[in-house]
């Protein structure tokens, strides 16, 4: 196998301007994001991404046929608008790959005539979050004005920081190409997957796109997580107050 081998199902009439990456990260948000924004705008597979830097394992489905791993790229429409996304349960294993892959999947994006890339992702703070601000990031300067007027946040911009992973380098090795990059965090404790921050970071990516989108799988994924935990917090309640009465 070569360091990446991509597979096309269909190279006609796949050009669009937007790529959207969402792969997993923090809280598992932007993946959950890109996954529902596909099932939403009923998006096509057009292309899966092998590499020696994945993860040396093969998928076991339901029938007990094993996959090889892969990442994908969906094509969707919208309005009239075309829109890409690079999906999957799977980021490098190690730092070199990192770079390699990304390359590879800017190397997709010009062919297919991308020019704005959003990268989407966790920001994690160590705590449930209620509302979850959607913490920004751009790789050029004129972008900023746009992704704030959608929503988006710069409040962490002045204490520095690093994006690391896919999200980080498709804008660093984006704008060397000359490709926007806009990179949006929702907030999230790190812990749990996080339909309530995916929530908003929707909102905030709708915006920019210029589409609707029905968020209400999200927001009842987001419930029912809450829910459960909110059970647990009781139950552990519950089992201190026992140890102290046995205590005491």
């Amino acid at each position: 196998m070569e360091h990446v081998t991509v597979n096309f199902y269909r190279e006609d009439e796949i050009e669009a301007p937007i790529l959207i990456e969402g792969l997993p990260g923090v809280g598992h948000v932007g993946k959950l994001v890109a996954d529902h924004l596909i099932d939403e705008l009923e998006g096509e597979l057009i292309a899966e991404i092998y590499s020696l830097h994945f993860p040396p394992q093969v998928i076991v489905g339901d029938h007990g046929v094993t996959k090889l791993v892969c990442n994908e790229i969906y094509r969707c429409e919208k309005d009239g608008k075309a829109i890409l996304f690079l999906v999957g349960d799977f980021q490098s294993t190690s730092a070199e790959g990192h770079y390699i892959l990304t390359e590879s999947y800017l190397d997709i994006a010009e062919d297919l005539g991308v020019r704005r890339i959003y990268a989407l992702g966790g920001y994690g703070v160590g705590h449930l979050v209620e509302n979850p601000r959607v913490l920004s990031a751009v790789n050029m300067e004129h972008l900023r004005p746009e992704v704030e007027a959608a929503g988006g946040s710069f409040e962490n911009a002045g204490m520095g920081g690093v994006i690391v992973g896919a999200s980080g380098l498709l804008l660093g090795l984006g704008e060397v190409r000359g490709i926007e990059g806009i990179c949006l965090m929702g907030e999230t404790s790190g812990y749990i997957v996080d339909p309530r921050s995916a929530d908003s970071l929707l909102a905030v990516l709708s915006s920019l796109l210029g589409i609707e989108v029905d968020h209400t799988f999200l927001q009842e994924r987001a419930e029912d997580m809450e829910q459960a935990i909110a059970a647990i917090q009781e139950a552990e309640e519950a089992r201190g107050r026992e140890e102290l009465n046995y205590i005491g």
